[in-house]
């Protein structure tokens, strides 16, 4: 069953026995935006082994662009954001990578990994809107939406196999197995499908101020999902389904960036300039 399909109170009950079960560091935490999560089922180490197979799992099924001015212009706006991140979230490094596929997508995950497709660029029309999108997608990385998602996961899918996953992954041959199944339904439910609606919108808040605070035009994400919009047609792309209405999400987007000018102006005053295309 889908975390989506568990009522709230039923599925803080799940998220509970799970963390009593596996014995982990459930917690329940506020994110930079005020709101209360759920976090701990796993530790950031496990978080970010999961990251880099997710991102792996990707780049075995969809083949990577040979454009190398796409690369370089993704690395170059990714590189300005993460130097604006707290010290814990720029330790290691970060990898990027753009796959051939039209759809106007993107991803970032723990451990320090950024994803978008071609198609991207078709709506994300300057260095501004695109790092809108990066900012948008590291967001929920800093956010801890992803441990979010893995801990009402657990809740969700049954603490004990995901306890013989975490086990097996650490524990020879016979458990190797069972941690690459429960990785890839790992990446795929607690990483790859879209966050909730509350997350998709703490991501925008978050995403918008590092863009800002990064040297890019925060006005411009107003832009950038003005042009998701107009190529969305009729049926809003996949990235959209569980974001928030579009007008209304375009409609927060012109008063935050309103507010975030000042920071956008110091930053361009402190020298951060970015010249990535």
């Amino acid at each position: 069953m889908s975390h989506r399909q568990i009522t709230p109170p039923v599925r803080g009950i799940a998220v509970a026995l799970a963390c009593a079960l596996l014995l982990t560091a459930c917690a329940t935490t506020t994110s930079s935006t005020g709101r209360k999560q759920y976090v701990g089922a796993v530790s950031q180490e496990q978080l970010n082994q999961l990251g880099a197979q997710a991102f792996d799992q990707m780049k075995g099924q969809k083949p990577q662009t040979q454009d190398g001015k796409q690369s370089a212009y993704l690395s170059c706006v990714v590189d300005a954001i993460v130097r604006e991140l707290p010290p814990q979230w720029r330790q290691g490094g970060w990898q990027e990578a753009v796959f051939v596929d039209k759809n106007p997508n993107a991803f970032a995950l723990p451990g320090g990994k950024v994803g978008v497709y071609t198609g991207i660029f078709d709506v994300a029309r300057n260095q501004d809107q695109l790092a809108a999108v990066v900012g948008h997608e590291i967001g929920h990385v800093i956010e801890r939406h992803h441990d979010e998602r893995v801990t009402r996961q657990m809740g969700a899918s049954g603490a004990v196999q995901l306890l013989g996953v975490l086990a097996g992954a650490k524990y020879g041959d016979s458990g190797s197995q069972l941690a690459t199944q429960g990785g890839s339904l790992l990446a795929q439910g607690g990483f790859l499908l879209p966050g909730t609606r509350d997350q998709e919108t703490e991501a925008d808040v978050v995403g918008q101020r590092l863009m800002a605070q990064a040297g890019f035009d925060p006005r411009q994400a107003v832009d950038l999902w003005q042009n998701m919009l107009a190529a969305s047609g009729t049926r809003p792309p996949e990235w959209l389904s569980t974001h928030p209405d579009p007008r209304s999400r375009i409609g927060e987007l012109r008063k935050r960036a309103e507010t975030l000018m000042p920071i956008y102006e110091q930053a361009r005053a402190a020298g951060r300039k970015p010249a990535c295309g």
